[in-house]
């Protein structure tokens, strides 16, 4: 099973471009900052699973490497302009435009006046806009941003646009999945959550209480993340989880909050049966996480988030629903 190559696996090939010397990728610029040294700024489309219709959640990183490290772009907000590429003889197609606005993975830094590099240990994160595509097939956006040292910059990244979204989303029904929870017997506690290593209790356990098949007889509304903490390819996941669990403290009674690992075993590649019905597969074929979804008291998924979730965007939606009855 592979996962999906999300942009912030990106960033360990930004430092091996900036260490040959730049990189042919057209997404790539190789400025001169102030100092002289070469610096490699580059854009990567954040979201799968894209697909034409209903306004989706569209995420873009941006981030550079001078060969001493990646810093990625965080605050403020930048613009996003589309156009359908189709193939390679046709010119493009002028699409939608939108405003990105940045959101940060829990826990780290949020706000700033503009957009500026960070170092991740700071903040990190993406830029998200709400994007309707009406074409399937291959698709570029483009952003043009004044960046503190860097100049203005103008990069660009393509992306696919299926005719159909392959994993869950708005307005499919959810599906009635038999989660590990702590009461699941017969399974290592590391696939329950695989921060629970080598003794270590299962940590955040109201997340891990329920099954989803349970709150949905129970015609619950569901807060549900597919995500590895400790094996995250894009170290979004464990942050994503604690912001999560930050959501059910402060939203007890309006959903069923609910986290489900994906690994079953990391070490065999055993992925846990209930993240393979969610999050299996991609357009490509790749395992993808992690993902938030919505759903609600009726069994239909109201909204997805991947990678990263706005805890402002969904509390709002959570304070939209009706109180559960105990």
């Amino acid at each position: 099973m592979r996962f999906r190559r999300s942009f912030l696996v990106v960033l360990g090939a930004a430092l091996l471009w900036s260490a040959c010397g730049g990189s042919d990728d057209p997404t790539t610029t190789t400025p001169s900052g102030p100092s002289g040294a070469a610096s490699s700024v580059s854009a990567q489309v954040a979201s799968s699973d894209l697909a034409i219709g209903a306004p989706q959640h569209f995420e873009l990183g941006i981030f550079s490497s001078d060969g001493q490290g990646v810093k990625l772009l965080s605050f403020g907000q930048i613009p996003f302009t589309f156009s359908f590429l189709g193939d390679d003889s046709a010119a493009p197609q002028p699409g939608p435009t939108a405003t990105g606005t940045y959101v940060a993975a829990f826990g780290t830094r949020r706000s700033g006046s503009t957009p500026t590099f960070t170092d991740p240990g700071d903040s990190r994160g993406v830029y998200e806009a709400e994007v309707a595509f009406d074409q399937a097939g291959t698709w570029q956006v483009e952003t043009t941003v004044e960046i503190p040292g860097e100049g203005t910059q103008t990069l660009s990244s393509a992306f696919t646009v299926s005719e159909k979204h392959s994993l869950p989303a708005p307005g499919d029904r959810a599906q009635r999945t038999q989660n590990l929870t702590v009461d699941s017997k017969g399974v290592p506690l590391a696939a329950i959550d695989s921060r629970a290593l080598d003794g270590a209790p299962v940590p955040d356990p109201d997340l891990h209480q329920t099954t989803i098949a349970d709150a949905l007889r129970q015609h619950r509304p569901i807060v549900v993340i597919f995500a590895t903490p400790t094996y995250c390819v894009s170290i979004m996941c464990g942050p994503e989880t604690d912001g999560l669990e930050d959501l059910a403290q402060r939203y007890p009674d309006r959903a069923v909050f609910i986290h489900v690992e994906i690994w079953r075993n990391f070490q065999k590649s055993q992925v846990n049966e209930a993240a393979n019905d969610w999050a299996c597969c991609n357009e490509t074929g790749d395992l993808t996480e992690p993902w938030l979804f919505l759903i609600g008291p009726d069994g239909v998924i109201k909204d997805r988030w991947g990678p990263l979730f706005d805890p402002g965007e969904v509390a709002k939606e959570l304070a939209e629903l009706p109180r559960m009855k105990p």
